[in-house]
């Protein structure tokens, strides 16, 4: 996929705190359109606090963030609601209901945000299942299936509404090698199928390699961002200390990841 250096989602100044307790402090960066993009750093820097910003769930201290130009945060709860409706979100556990089959997991945003007809939305529920690979699970429930079958039920939920912009925490948490890299692959393919910007949290070395097209590093100990720039930049020019040893897990070698 050709990338578009057009600027997707613009991050201004932004603050993070809860309360009188900082979490990160003066973060500007540009996400570009079509970008896979990485919020890496250790543990406890704000990575995925800095996605509850991004996508609505939680307001900043200072600063904005901008979709397309337009600020998120001072737009009228309305302007807010409606963009919301472009983003499909990953959680971590995939935060299926466990008392709904994957169809009807899959079926929730669109019944809730379309005038579909439930023979439509059967469609399109059975198609988004077989884009993440379960075309014939529609029945199961969350509990018969693995967890890497879990988090692509998830994947195709987050998907239902064709989304502009997918947003992921920690997406190959708890998966073996063999799922996290298929997970891999199912993100590239659906970033260029749908034309889709992607914004991952992870910690994980051969994701953060294997798919990432731009990156920004947050620091626990300072409060904010050291870097912006894809994973092999940084881990190639970069000189900071932290960003090398969390780049090569502190041995000065990178895990091993195709490209």
């Amino acid at each position: 996929m050709v990338m578009n250096a057009t600027p997707h989602i613009s991050i201004e100044n932004l603050t993070m705190a809860y309360g009188d307790f900082l979490i990160q402090r003066d973060l500007t960066f540009t996400i570009n359109r079509g970008d896979i993009f990485i919020i890496m750093g250790g543990s406890g820097c704000g990575k995925s606090t800095l996605l509850r910003h991004l996508v609505g769930l939680k307001r900043p201290a200072k600063g904005d963030v901008r979709y397309e130009g337009e600020s998120f945060w001072n737009a009228q709860p309305e302007s807010r609601a409606g963009r919301m409706k472009q983003f499909g979100v990953l959680f971590q556990s995939g935060a299926l209901w466990s008392s709904m089959t994957l169809a009807e997991n899959v079926e929730l945003p669109l019944a809730e945000y379309t005038n579909l007809t439930p023979d439509e939305i059967r469609e399109i529920v059975s198609f988004k299942l077989a884009l993440v690979g379960l075309a014939g699970f529609e029945e199961f429930y969350p509990n018969e299936i693995s967890g890497g079958m879990q988090k692509r039920a998830g994947l195709a939920r987050a998907m239902a509404l064709d989304p502009e912009i997918l947003f992921f925490d920690e997406p190959s948490a708890g998966l073996d090698p063999i799922s996290s890299r298929r997970l891999d692959e199912l993100i590239l393919e659906l970033r260029d199928s749908l034309g889709a910007t992607v914004v991952i949290v992870t910690h994980e070395l051969a994701s953060i390699f294997a798919i990432g097209t731009n990156s920004v590093f947050l620091d626990a100990e300072t409060k904010t961002m050291l870097a912006v720039g894809s994973p092999r930049m940084l881990l190639e020019e970069s000189a900071d200390h932290k960003i090398q040893t969390f780049l090569t897990r502190g041995d000065g070698k990178t895990e091993k990841a195709d490209t």
